[in-house]
């Protein structure tokens, strides 16, 4: 069975599941053009998650991905986080804001939530995919045991090996071009931030399951370079920023059409852990920070989505987190089913078609 057999897909493409940006809408349209919709529920409980489902089926019958974050639990540090405050102190100021009196970890790991895994086992989407790790065998059984297709992010060999090991149905490919948070297990280790290339081929020539290349894929000719790489789809993020159904604020997509594009960084200061973003006023304060001086994901989110929110409330869309890959300044700003139907013709591909 192909990929696209098993994903119950018509074309190769997967719009990523960008936790805070991806909709019902998005995601729907997407599957509906005969694509992959993706829904991130990274950001969100198991009622969320469920409420997510149901906007999605309200307008597709087509396949849809969720997504799980699958980090080690955070690791409180008071001493660290009342530092990271009083750092941040003069930026919250600087918008009549003051930062909050204490962090909390605002996001649960799918490692540890059971209400999460229940809420996938009654609802049976066609895949789930996981990033920053693998939830315990148990869990990737009961999953399997439900006929779910799963996924897992790798960002080096060891990473999809393991995931391969552990019963995962295709391995992620997330190349170092690509935006948002990096899927490395561990955040502290040595990254040697292979790019989408070289990951994909040496994934695709070491694996037995099949590979999906992710990270500064824009538009047709790059999935037929990923197809011809041997992967066997393309997932795309920041190419579907742009579209009208995503969540995206006026602020992202004003820097995401503008020179802010064409300069990204990987920063750990809005949210704790690698990301890639827009290069904007939070990714300059992170600059030279030694990783020990920023609190654990999530529990710097909390901060970070404080400070956002005070400088947007007086008009200044700089400390988002504006997740963009290094392919941003290709994007479009275009409904997503017409986005996937250009990028078809663009690569020139069907299920029907050239392999």
């Amino acid at each position: 069975m192909t990929l696209l057999e098993l994903l119950d897909i018509d074309l190769p493409i997967i719009q990523a599941p960008m936790a805070g940006v991806s909709t019902p809408e998005l995601a729907a349209a997407a599957s509906n053009a005969g694509a992959l919709g993706s829904l991130g529920f990274g950001a969100t409980d198991a009622a969320g998650a469920r409420r997510m489902i149901a906007a999605f089926r309200e307008r597709s019958r087509r396949s849809l991905n969720a997504n799980v974050f699958c980090h080690e639990p955070a690791r409180a540090d008071r001493a660290v986080e009342t530092a990271w405050l009083e750092l941040l102190r003069p930026h919250f100021a600087r918008y009549g804001a003051t930062p909050p009196r204490e962090l909390k970890e605002i996001y649960r790991s799918f490692v540890a939530d059971d209400a999460m895994l229940a809420a996938l086992l009654a609802e049976k989407p066609r895949v789930v995919s996981f990033h920053f790790g693998l939830p315990a065998a148990e869990r990737i059984k009961a999953l399997r045991e439900a006929n779910i297709v799963l996924l897992a992010s790798a960002t080096n060999l060891a990473e999809a090996r393991a995931a391969e090991n552990a019963g995962v149905h295709a391995i992620v490919a997330q190349g170092y071009e690509a935006g948002g948070h990096r899927g490395v297990v561990d955040p502290d280790a040595a990254d040697d931030c292979l790019g989408t290339v070289a990951l994909t081929r040496i994934l695709v020539k070491e694996l037995r399951v099949p590979v999906i290349a992710a990270g500064g894929i824009m538009d047709g000719a790059g999935i037929a370079a990923a197809l011809h790489l041997g992967a066997q789809a393309a997932q795309l993020g920041t190419a579907f920023i742009g579209c009208p159904e995503s969540s995206a604020d006026a602020g992202f997509r004003r820097a995401l059409a503008g020179d802010s594009a064409r300069h990204t960084v990987m920063t750990r200061a809005i949210s704790g852990r690698p990301a890639r973003c827009l290069q904007n006023r939070f990714t300059a304060l992170g600059t030279g920070l030694p990783a020990r001086q920023i609190p654990s994901y999530p529990i710097a989110y909390d901060a970070g989505k404080a400070l956002n929110a005070a400088a947007k409330a007086a008009g200044e869309p700089g400390y988002g987190a504006q997740w963009a890959g290094q392919g941003a300044p290709l994007a479009r700003a275009i409904p997503a089913a017409e986005l996937v139907r250009v990028l078809a013709e663009e690569c020139s591909l069907s299920r029907g078609g050239e392999r």
